[in-house]
């Protein structure tokens, strides 16, 4: 069967006589949909594998018997977010432990006398983690700006060459008469709506693609937060020492009452008295 019976009448009549105006916004629209199509698909295959090299994380941390086992052990997970939070929130840990930021030669014994770090140690290391929280955030949700622009450009595009054509269409009948009239406007509405019909080809797709990488997207940011919580909670049950606790501020009452120059006698210490003008 030829390839232009799968073709309704009206497309077929309307690509027959597509001017150059509707073949280069068409190009363009090609051109964005590949751009889309590439990003999508890569940024599926990159949640795919990050989501995995998790699962298999999140196992090993959890099956570990101390927090900063797999820190000593120097094993990674390179297509987990969730490895690059353990090990800058290690690494800074074990800096406050032992004053070393890698587990070298001896650093099980050095970890077990280091003692404890205080609250406000802990607080840096979880701002470490939400740096890397963010880091990732930022590398998930890069590029998606290819896909949003192919979705909001891409009817437009498909108007501008409507329009176009149609008025290239309109122009025509300036020299037809009667019949002749009609005849000649139907291929030229034909060829630019085939415009409108590329810039919906491309656009529902990448509506449908964008709202499910975000979806995706979104899922996996929570996870990184609900993991950097776990690690947050561990590291703290096995390093912080909360009995640290803040000064406080001595009362205003335990304070000697200021002395005040006495006017009524004389002028003591080069102060001048009331009559100083």
């Amino acid at each position: 069967m030829p390839p232009n019976d799968f073709l309704s009448p009206g497309l077929q009549l309307g690509l027959e006589h597509t001017t150059l105006t509707g073949w280069v916004i068409c190009i363009i629209l090609v051109l964005l949909s590949v751009f889309s199509w590439a990003v999508m698909l890569g940024k599926h295959f990159l949640i795919s594998r990050a989501q995995k090299a998790n699962l298999s994380f999140l196992r090993a941390f959890r099956e570990s018997g101390h927090p900063l086992a797999l820190f000593q052990k120097n094993e990674h997970q390179e297509r987990s977010p969730f490895d690059l939070i353990y090990h800058e929130a290690a690494r800074e840990m074990a800096f406050y432990l032992t004053g070393d930021e890698e587990p070298g030669d001896g650093f099980g014994t050095r970890l077990q006398g280091a003692g404890r770090v205080t609250p406000s140690q802990m607080n840096a290391v979880q701002t470490v983690m939400e740096r890397c929280v963010a880091q990732a955030a930022l590398r998930l949700e890069g590029r998606m700006g290819v896909v949003a622009t192919a979705l909001t450009t891409a009817p437009f595009l498909g108007l501008l060459g409507t329009i176009w054509g149609i008025m290239d269409a309109f122009s025509g009948l300036l020299h037809a008469t009667g019949d002749q009239g009609l005849a000649s406007l139907a291929p030229g509405v034909s060829s630019a709506l085939v415009t409108t019909i590329a810039g919906l080809l491309v656009a529902v797709p990448s509506i449908i693609g964008y709202n499910y990488l975000v979806n995706r997207i979104r899922g996996m940011i929570v996870r990184l937060d609900n993991f950097a919580a776990e690690l947050s909670s561990a590291l703290d049950r096995a390093f912080v020492d909360h009995r640290f606790q803040a000064e406080a501020l001595p009362s205003i009452s335990t304070f000697a009452a200021p002395s005040m120059p006495s006017f009524g006698g004389a002028v003591t210490s080069g102060m001048p008295g009331p009559g100083f003008h």
